[in-house]
């Protein structure tokens, strides 16, 4: 089962907002995310890009994923 989720693996959070900036979530969110219902979920990733914009943080490109050789 694929869980619905905003992360890009940009993992850090801003100090002064205490918002992930990668996807905008806090730590609590974070750690509930997989605790959450599908509903609660959307209903979170639906506040993000205004809760990101509010705090005058800019989207981060998602990391890129190496490949094993």
């Amino acid at each position: 089962m694929s869980l619905e989720t905003p992360c890009i693996s940009v993992c850090q959070m801003d100090p002064r907002t205490n918002l992930c900036l990668g996807c905008g979530r806090t730590l609590p969110e974070i750690a509930r995310w997989s605790g959450m219902d599908a509903a609660e979920r959307r209903a979170v990733m639906a506040q993000l890009p205004a809760r990101m914009a509010e705090a005058g943080l800019q989207p981060m490109e998602p990391r890129k994923r190496t490949e094993a050789r």
